[in-house]
């Protein structure tokens, strides 16, 4: 049984406490145009998920304790779902697929709809859980899917080498490192009484300006509010790890 990383086990806490939603989802969505093999691009998708095993873990509780499964053979499946829905139809289907919820005990932690827009248009949709990614997977998971739809469109597989760890593996390793809770000793024991004392006294909610009234229950809800900055200032938002866009 493998245990799950920090990381994971706030999310799946989250996911446990608050119900299935589509909070921690983590939508990419592109706008293809020309002609899409559909047959070359699901296999692309199953190459992709067979390569990474974050791609295919549940989270099922075992024993009381939550745990990391591997899903393996035919029930690591993730169909692309082909939909036609105009251009009229796209945005609120994107928006509707792109919140729906996983329940991360059970689902498989990715989808993926293709949506027919028009003749030779398309918008591709990946959605995927924030317990198996982050804004740092996304790039080497696209590149990986699109290596694997180019030699599936050639009539080939990927060459690609196994890759020489997995996701599960840095749990194991980080638990090590970290040790237990109940160790005084421990890494993660000397940390945790090292932010419980800088936190002391602290206010539970900051009394931040606000232009309305908090809510008792959290909504999700939020906007886009557009701004710039300059090249200078944006690279030295970049020199201290701001992503700038």
């Amino acid at each position: 049984m493998i245990p799950l990383s920090p990381g994971q086990q706030r999310l799946w806490f989250i996911n446990r406490f608050e119900g299935a939603s589509g909070a921690y989802n983590s939508p990419v969505a592109f706008r293809l145009r020309g002609r899409v093999d559909v047959g070359a691009l699901q296999a692309a998708l199953m190459d992709v998920v067979g390569r990474h095993e974050s791609l295919r873990t549940v989270f099922p509780v075992v024993d009381g304790v939550p745990c990391q499964w591997v899903v393996e053979g035919a029930d690591s499946f993730v169909e692309l779902v082909v939909e036609e829905c105009g251009v009229s139809g796209v945005g609120e289907a994107v928006s509707r697929e792109a919140g729906r919820a996983f329940d991360v005990e059970r689902d498989l932690p990715v989808r993926a709809r293709l949506f027919v827009v028009g003749p030779d248009e398309y918008v591709f949709l990946v959605v995927l859980h924030h317990i198996a990614v982050d804004g740092w997977s996304v790039a080497p998971l696209l590149r990986d899917l699109s290596v694997a739809y180019g030699a599936r469109v050639g009539g080939g597989v990927p060459g690609w080498v196994p890759l020489p760890v997995q996701y599960a593996d840095y749990t194991l390793w980080q638990r090590e490192v970290l040790g237990s809770e109940a160790d005084p000793e421990s890494v993660l024991s000397r940390q945790l009484e090292y932010w419980r004392g800088v936190l002391a006294g602290l206010p539970e909610e900051l009394a931040l300006p606000f232009d309305r009234s908090r809510g008792g229950v959290a909504s999700f809800e939020g906007g886009v509010v557009w701004g710039g900055v300059d090249a200078g200032v944006g690279r030295r938002l970049a020199g201290l790890g701001v992503i700038v866009v």
